[in-house]
């Protein structure tokens, strides 16, 4: 069965380089979370560089799952991939990237690789949900990074003032 792919992306009015590096804060992932998501965050280890993982517990209705997940494909400045160990999908690989628009601009892009599971059941019942979740959820997220990027200080160019 071929993976169902989501795409979406934000341009955002600072460099590629401070896009990134707001990834990288401690918290990140957590402003990230959407408040009507019930998200808790067991271990987080190493960031978002190779090898790094998450534990995570998600609810989707009455009941909680659990993801654990490894970070994979880090570029400094430019990208990483979360990859679902184990957890509620078939396959799960989200890849986070920024390229630069110009020197004072750049482009996140998030895109996911995922199989629901129960084969083409699972694929012909959850696939207009799943599609509509991710939609909802990273629309709220690209909104937070956006907003909280572009409000952020401008630091000064090297050099100085």
């Amino acid at each position: 069965m071929r993976d169902e792919v989501f795409q979406r992306s934000v341009r955002i009015e600072r460099p590629a380089a401070e896009v990134f590096a707001w990834h990288e804060r401690p918290g990140a992932f957590q402003r990230l979370c959407p408040p009507w998501e019930k998200i808790q965050v067991i271990a987080q280890t190493g960031g978002i560089r190779d090898g790094a993982r998450v534990s995570l517990r998600t609810k989707l209705g009455p009941f909680w799952t659990r993801w654990e997940i490894v970070h994979q494909n880090y570029v400094a400045g430019r990208q990483f991939r979360d990859v679902l160990l184990s957890g509620p999908f078939a396959k799960w690989e989200h890849l986070h990237r920024v390229d630069p628009v110009g020197d004072h601009a750049s482009v996140l892009t998030d895109e996911i690789h995922f199989r629901l599971p129960f084969g083409y059941l699972g694929r012909w019942c959850g696939s207009a949900f799943a599609r509509r979740q991710l939609s909802r959820m990273f629309e709220y997220r690209h909104t937070v990074t956006k907003a909280d990027v572009e409000s952020a200080p401008v630091p000064p160019p090297p050099g100085g003032p």
